[in-house]
């Protein structure tokens, strides 16, 4: 199992060395001058080239890379001179933020949206299921804008009990989680009701329930566990788009995330920035779905971990 899981994370840094070049490329190719960009519009072209000068845009491309990607392995994330700050302290701080949100946001989806996929299911074809199905279409179907705003229509403005922006108790961490959330739990619980109506289906759990089990262990012992599976792969994947940033929410919320963050950095034209972002969210991404790779031959010993 140690050498699999090393061969995968191998293969997990070749992965990441690919997003490096990738992001150095993206960032060069933009539009305009990153100099120009942090300087007023009344500098001077002294200032322009000296400021060329700080940010290392005056060595050859593949000079530049090189140097960018040494100072990586060394953990220097860069320097954003929009922030005037290091690249890492600053990714940092607005990632805890996001995490935050996307922790709680998850953990709500995942109370609500197992027991209603469960429940959907099993039933199927009666009021619950109906139910349950017309709520994970809506979810699916419902603009993360228009969510936020009418929550802040709801909460705030209509009962004032959230406030609608900012940071610093809990209530102003409810509305971002939720609606993060949300359409996260819309998506398990489709996914998890067509898993359980499949898996009810095979005929082990038709022997399981002959033997005189009792239904309940029959769905969460037999079945959910194995319609878990493609729950655990979807989960690996959004977890790490969530914690990549949810832009919108965050816009919206005026909450200081990784998403946000994202924003400003590219309408700044902070290109030091930009490319240590696209390599955190890419780190988040493959260590996400390592994460569920090594789940799966936990989960179902069937599944080899190659």
């Amino acid at each position: 199992m140690l050498k699999k899981i090393l061969r995968r994370v191998a293969l997990t840094l070749i992965v990441l060395f690919g997003v490096t070049i990738i992001a150095f490329v993206l960032v060069r190719l933009s539009p305009g001058d990153p100099a120009v960009q942090m300087l007023p519009a009344t500098a001077t072209e002294e200032q322009i080239l000296n400021m060329r000068e700080r940010m290392g845009l005056n060595e050859p491309y593949i000079i530049q890379y090189f140097m960018y990607l040494g100072n990586l392995l060394k953990g220097d994330l860069g320097f954003s001179f929009h922030f005037n700050m290091d690249c890492g302290a600053l990714i940092l701080a607005r990632l805890i933020n996001t995490a935050k949100i996307t922790i709680i946001g998850v953990l709500i989806a995942l109370i609500i949206s197992i027991p209603l996929g469960m429940i959907a299911g099993i039933k199927r074809g009666t009021a619950v299921d109906t139910a349950a199905t017309a709520f994970a279409l809506c979810g699916q179907a419902m603009s993360p804008v228009w969510l936020c705003l009418l929550m802040i229509l709801i909460f705030s403005v209509g009962l004032k009990w959230l406030p609608t922006q900012g940071v610093g108790t809990w209530k102003h961490m409810v509305m971002p989680s939720l609606c993060v959330g949300f359409s996260f739990c819309s998506l398990v619980t489709r996914m998890l009701r067509s898993s359980m109506i499949d898996v009810l289906q095979e005929e082990y759990i038709t022997a399981t329930r002959a033997r005189g089990i009792s239904k309940f262990v029959v769905y969460v012992k037999y079945a959910f566990k194995n319609a878990i599976l493609p729950i655990v792969t979807i989960s690996g994947a959004q977890l790490g788009l969530l914690l990549a940033g949810s832009m919108v929410i965050e816009q919206i919320f005026n909450w200081p995330g990784l998403g946000q963050l994202t924003v400003t950095a590219i309408s700044s034209r902070d290109f030091q920035l930009v490319q240590s972002i696209l390599v955190v969210v890419a780190i988040i991404m493959v260590l996400c779905n390592l994460l569920v790779d090594i789940l799966y031959t936990f989960i179902d010993k069937r599944v080899s971990f190659n």
